[in-house]
């Protein structure tokens, strides 16, 4: 089985941060918005060189939207930033009618997502933003796995027409992703071959998988990971292909069980392929202050979860 690695660890924002400050560079059309939380967005530097193309809106998100839809009718290609909280739940209205219903080529850009948000606490710990914005009719899904995919992710949205819903988060995470790889929407990305089990993973998750996937080989058990960024829209072809050698599926992320990327999963195996299937994700609950760490653990989020949910699911064929 291929080894990942990593060098360094980096928050998933700085590279939203500067995919921006590329696209700034290389497009003329992109503009970013931001409601009161540039340094947590990571958007100093390309408001430093594009102050024109900067509109700080204030705590006030739904306007930030609207001005953000508005702004597409002369051709820009807006960029808003916030934390996932505040960037689905708080302005939910103004996303479904002037953004997905209105098909506005807005890209809504949301930081500190999940539990890894951490101290901030359950408040502030969105774990349903996938569900409300899958959704959506003609809404793009996308939750990264570490700094190079994020990067990635931000300057392949801004050639991808129509409205895209743009996940990641807060705490340094393990760099493993190729600088080079080319980022496709709707398109997942096999990580290492196996024959037992599929672990379908998204974001922070990813790299948990990997580490499941690694001590899971030392147990005679081999596993199958795949990185799904996009979750809407799913590639069934990559999860199908899979699932035909393997014959069961654990699915890995960093949301609430009901809405997230499982029950994605699980209707592409239901008309397609019914399959034994395992959730790693949160069960129907809020989250609480603590370290990241602390709460992937006590949340089972964990590697060690993962390898309690393959074992289970294996159990199952």
């Amino acid at each position: 089985m291929k080894k990942y690695t990593y060098t360094e660890k980096k928050d998933t924002r700085s590279g939203f941060g500067d995919g921006l400050t590329e696209l700034g560079r290389t497009n003329p059309n992109v503009v970013a918005l931001c409601a009161d939380l540039i340094g947590s967005l990571k958007m100093d530097q390309f408001i430093k060189e594009n102050p024109e193309r900067f509109f700080q809106i204030g705590i006030a998100e739904a306007n930030m939207i609207g001005i953000a839809a508005g702004l597409t009718i002369g051709g820009k290609i807006p960029f808003t930033g916030t934390f996932a909280n505040f960037s689905t739940g708080r302005v939910y209205d103004q996303i479904r009618q002037s953004v997905a219903y209105s098909d506005k080529n807005v890209k809504i850009c949301a930081s500190h997502a999940g539990l890894t948000l951490g101290e901030d606490g359950a408040t502030h710990q969105i774990l349903e933003d996938i569900g409300l914005m899958k959704m959506l009719p003609g809404m793009t899904v996308i939750n990264t796995c570490d700094y190079n995919q994020t990067k990635a992710a931000t300057i392949a949205i801004a050639d991808f027409d129509g409205p895209v819903y743009l996940r990641f988060g807060r705490p340094k995470v393990p760099v493993f992703m190729p600088t080079d790889q080319e980022f496709i929407v709707g398109k997942g990305i096999q990580l290492t071959e196996g024959t037992d089990v599929t672990i379908v993973a998204t974001g922070h998750l990813v790299w948990e998988s990997l580490q499941a996937a690694e001590k899971l080989e030392e147990q005679g058990i081999s596993a199958e990971v795949i990185n799904i960024h996009t979750i809407k829209p799913l590639d069934e072809e990559i999860i199908l292909k899979s699932i035909a050698k393997t014959g069961c599926i654990v699915t890995a992320e960093e949301h609430n069980k009901f809405g997230g990327l499982g029950e994605s999963v699980a209707r592409c195996l239901a008309t397609n392929n019914p399959t034994p299937q395992e959730f790693i994700a949160t069960n129907d609950t809020f989250g609480e202050s603590g370290t990241p760490e602390q709460l992937m653990e006590k949340y089972g989020l964990s590697s060690g979860a993962i390898i309690d949910a393959v074992k289970k699911v294996i159990s199952r064929k």
